[in-house]
């Protein structure tokens, strides 16, 4: 038997209900039907609410207050079994494309790429790492849609060698349309990596393996207010996206189809579809920034470090050569104050490591100013990249579909935790009397 778990990161499926009653999303629609739909519930804090979080506790079977990954990339310091090593652990090969915070800790995985900002090893083929070195930088510098030579290339080599040509009518559209809609440049890469996927599945067999796809999540934070099931009072200007789009509908069609391919390319495989958590509307207009030079602007405001990584959006890790350095850090980045009074900076403070959040909310005009203590800055407008306006947050809510279980006979609701024991006794290696509702 074979088990392929798509992991469609906080995809909302009331709002692909409601497209599908309107003749949209036909093969999701048809699952939904034919499988039904369970919840999953995880954490109750908002601030646990991050997905790098949640993923931490799909893979291992460990709520937060066990697991204790609070923030992306955290997964390499830990030991805690994942669920690949556990199936592997039982004589299983497995793969996994691009998980989200997961740690390759193998020894013979079918393919493990892990996701663009978790820094551990990679099983595959040598054009796949080139491909995953190009998407990594891509991904890590969207906001100032800058890419490298090597990268462009190892994208070029690894589009070459996985994209379907079939597809390339898809990537050319996508392609042309991300001038006007930068969203479908997250499309574009989710299709490419659900093409890895298979092509993956096809040359190694394995008996497991995951595929996580973000661009739905990336969407809905920055477009959730352009579909027509949003009901609240807010509207995107027409500067920032036009008001006939509705990206939402759009990623949404691609995940159908996806959906759709990897059934036909294996139609003797069981699928699980899960979320994580998903999507509601924010209740606010919040910008999103990001430093586009980290290491220039830390240099600029006289920040210690030894060296920095940009992270996922809004956020960075600095590595200082010592505990004192850190705290001089910290300091100074926690004392970076708005004239309006807002901090610009979120600080976490690990010891030698601070894991740093741009969070400063409203619009950052070229005469913006700032202050450290006495000292007055300007000019930030220069130094950052717009993101987008937000427009979904996180519920704690997620979605679960098993095409091996027929309708009313999976439980409601059910606690995230326990998603990796629900995939080991999908595949026996669990008995299914052991899953607890």
């Amino acid at each position: 038997m074979q088990l392929l778990l798509l992991e469609l990161n906080e995809v909302n499926f009331g709002f692909i209900r409601r497209y599908a009653e309107r003749g949209h999303l036909p093969v999701l629609h048809r699952l939904i039907t034919r499988h039904g739909v369970a919840e999953t519930v995880s954490e109750e804090r908002y601030e646990h609410l991050e997905p790098w979080i949640q993923w931490v506790t799909a893979h291992t079977g460990r709520p937060f207050a066990s697991h204790r990954i609070f923030r992306l990339g955290d997964i390499v310091n830990s030991d805690l079994p994942q669920i690949w090593e556990q199936l592997e652990q039982c004589g299983l090969k497995v793969g996994a494309i691009s998980p989200m915070n997961a740690k390759h800790r193998l020894r013979d995985p079918a393919f493990f790429v892990p996701d663009p900002w978790t820094s551990t090893n990679i099983t595959a083929p040598t054009t796949l790492k080139w491909l995953y070195r190009g998407i990594a930088q891509a991904v890590n510098d969207n906001a100032d849609a800058r890419i490298s030579v090597s990268s462009m290339l190892g994208l070029l080599a690894g589009f070459l060698n996985y994209a379907s040509p079939s597809s390339y009518p898809e990537y050319i559209r996508l392609t042309l349309g991300s001038w006007r809609g930068p969203w479908r440049r997250a499309m574009f890469l989710d299709l490419l990596l659900a093409e890895v996927f298979i092509r993956e599945l096809r040359r190694t067999r394995p008996h497991f393996a995951s595929l996580f796809l973000n661009a739905a999540a990336h969407i809905q934070h920055h477009y959730l207010f352009c579909s027509p099931f949003y009901a609240g009072p807010h509207r995107n200007p027409s500067w920032y996206v036009s008001p006939e789009a509705d990206p939402v509908l759009e990623v949404y069609r691609l995940y159908d189809a996806i959906v759709g391919r990897i059934e036909a390319a294996f139609p003797e495989a069981r699928l699980m579809l899960a979320t994580g958590l998903h999507q509601d509307a924010h209740e606010q207009s919040t910008f999103y920034w990001r430093l586009r030079r980290h290491d220039e602007f830390l240099r600029s405001i006289g920040v210690p470090f030894a060296t920095v990584e940009p992270r996922m959006s809004r956020d960075f890790l600095i590595t200082c050569s010592s505990a004192e350095e850190a705290r001089v850090a910290e300091r100074i980045l926690k004392s970076a104050i708005a004239s309006d009074g807002q901090p610009l900076f979120e600080v976490d403070n690990r010891g030698t490591d601070l894991f740093v959040m741009l969070v400063y909310p409203h619009d950052i005009s070229a005469d913006f100013e700032f202050r450290i203590g006495e000292r007055v800055f300007s000019g930030l407008r220069k130094d950052v990249s717009f993101v987008a306006l937000k427009n979904g947050q996180h519920n704690g809510i997620g979605y679960f579909l098993d095409t091996g279980v027929k309708p009313g006979r999976a439980p409601e609701r059910f606690a995230l935790a326990e998603l990796p024991n629900r995939v080991m006794a999908a595949l026996g290696v669990l008995p299914s009397s052991s899953l607890v509702a």
